[in-house]
């Protein structure tokens, strides 16, 4: 085998390891075979913006000692729930507040931001902006990752992200394509058709994807979930040619990276099935494979490859031409220069996250007439909030602690915090009901409770006590099917920092509404609601 072939083969290959520095193992790694570059993650990598620099300086270190192009180094910083670096970052609350909005300058001025504090620690490409539009409320995975449900404003704010992005010299990645967010399933667990008609697709999945490529995005990472209407066989995106070459590349006019999603989700075939899924990915169209900690199945791919192009499975010249993309990004990549470390967390990044969070939380229904809060000095608040969990793999929220008491206190002295599991179990709500009598007010703060059934039945003992209650989404504004009559609801698609500052704000009057729905509430309430005061 020509080594030129064997070097363009390991440019198709995104690794990933364990250790919060670079392992020995890894290192033998890149001084056998060339790579294309690494996915670091935060249960595995990532601790804090300073850890993280030094990782990936000895990262790209160690690959120019072993005689290798610049990696590319890539994580999940997409803000709201999934935040790869934390632990000085700033926390932008995420694509669907940012769809309250509906401001492409704030979408433009996150992305430019965003890439700029991780080209700062070293990271060159994020997987970022997801251009999926959510327009099914029991969807697991996408949700408030979605700026919403009309694709035209999810085109403006995914392009908008994408060239802010890419301004301050990090690749951004459109992703879940064609679209996950119509599903009901995770591709975390296994394979999810999309049963749309090519014309729907075209009218709602598609369009942020092909304003992310008119934007220039440099990468589009695949779903594995498969589209009848495209591909008679009902392959994953991930290894369907008529998907990837036939969609993307000649409809859409894609001529950057296609990445896969991971390849050890459930919707791809493991262990040695895995080396047939991943040449299937190549003659998909696959320019870059995102693989597990696993040197092992990695060698076995790298071989797998090989002996695929040798009995001519693979097209020798497409595959060097996929490797050639590979080292053009690594060059754009390399013409933009690296910001100091200050850059990271800096008040000015503050700024735009708190405006998206004052400009973000949405008044859906005050029928009960309690805001703004005129509360007594003497009266006691109640703050009832789940202790956030990661919902799925694509979660980071276990690792935020809800601040909404502490917001509340700077306006109210009287906060008492109650934190629950995030399905309440009936010995758990008559425990808080004993405590809970001889209050005035609870802010009730509700996490995707459409799947909580103990959130529906701790807001229904609060109703029985007849205690004023202000019911918050802290997370999917869908929460409102499973209260349709709670009298006053509020929206924050988030629980970060500064949404939970600004919606105490809000509360007591020290700040309008001025969020919009980005999705429909089917029977209550329309795309576009938003009450103001």
């Amino acid at each position: 085998m020509h080594p030129m072939l064997d070097q363009a083969i390991g440019q198709k290959a995104m690794l990933s390891f364990v250790g919060t520095e670079l392992p020995a193992d890894f290192c033998k790694t890149l001084q056998r075979r060339h790579i294309g570059g690494v996915t670091l993650f935060r249960h595995n990598n990532l601790s804090n913006p300073a850890q993280v620099h030094e990782l990936t300086t000895a990262l790209q270190h160690a690959a120019a000692e072993s005689g290798q192009p610049p990696l590319l180094i890539a994580v999940d910083q997409e803000g709201g729930q999934l935040i790869a670096i934390d632990g000085g970052t700033t926390h932008f609350p995420g694509n669907m507040a940012l769809g309250a909005t509906g401001s492409p300058d704030l979408a433009y001025a996150t992305g430019y931001a965003l890439g700029s504090e991780l080209a700062a620690m070293g990271i060159n490409v994020n997987y970022a902006p997801c251009c999926d539009v959510n327009i099914n409320p029991r969807n697991p995975v996408i949700g408030i990752r979605s700026f919403g449900e009309d694709p035209a404003m999810v085109a403006r704010l995914s392009a908008a992200m994408a060239r802010g992005m890419q301004a301050a010299g990090v690749a951004a990645t459109a992703k879940h394509f064609p679209g996950h967010g119509d599903t009901e399933s995770d591709t975390h667990e296994g394979v999810v058709a999309v049963p749309h008609s090519r014309d729907q697709l075209r009218a709602v999945e598609l369009p942020p994807f092909a304003a992310a490529i008119e934007a220039g995005v440099r990468l589009v990472m695949t779903a594995h979930v498969a589209l009848p209407a495209f591909d008679e066989a009902n392959l994953p995106a991930t290894l369907s040619r008529c998907v990837l070459h036939g969609l993307l590349r000649e409809e859409l006019g894609f001529d950057g990276i296609i990445i896969s999603d991971a390849m050890d989700m459930g919707a791809i075939a493991q262990g040695q099935g895995v080396v047939i899924d991943a040449i299937a990915a190549f003659h998909a169209g696959i320019d870059l494979l995102l693989l597990k900690a696993d040197d092992e199945l990695f060698a076995a791919i790298h071989a797998g490859l090989l002996q695929a192009v040798e009995r001519r499975l693979l097209v020798a010249e497409e595959v060097q031409s996929s490797a050639a993309r590979v080292l053009a990004l690594k060059r754009w990549i390399a013409e933009h220069q690296q910001p100091p470390m200050e850059i990271v967390g800096c008040a000015e990044h503050q700024a735009i996250a708190q405006e998206i969070a004052r400009r973000s939380v949405t008044l859906v229904r005050d029928e009960a007439k309690l805001l703004p809060l005129r509360l007594a000095p003497e009266s006691r608040v109640a703050v009832i909030v789940p202790r956030p969990t990661d919902l799925t793999p694509a979660d980071t929220s276990s690792y935020v602690e809800c601040s909404l008491a502490q917001a509340a206190r700077r306006y109210h002295s009287a906060v008492d915090e109650y934190l629950v599991a995030s399905n309440p179990t009936a010995s758990e709500i008559d425990g808080l009901r004993e405590q809970i009598g001889s209050y005035d007010l609870a802010i009730v703060g509700t996490i995707n409770a459409l799947h909580q059934p103990g959130q529906v039945a701790l807001m229904s003992m609060l109703r029985e006590l007849g205690l004023p209650t202000v019911g918050v989404a802290l997370r999917m504004p869908y929460d409102l099917l499973a209260f349709p009559t709670v009298p006053t609801y509020v929206c924050t698609y988030t629980i970060l920092g500064p949404s939970m500052e600004a919606l105490a704000a809000t509360l007591w009057g020290q700040a309008p509404f001025c969020g919009k729905l980005p999705v429909t509430i089917p029977g209550l309430y329309a795309l576009g609601h938003g009450l103001s005061l």
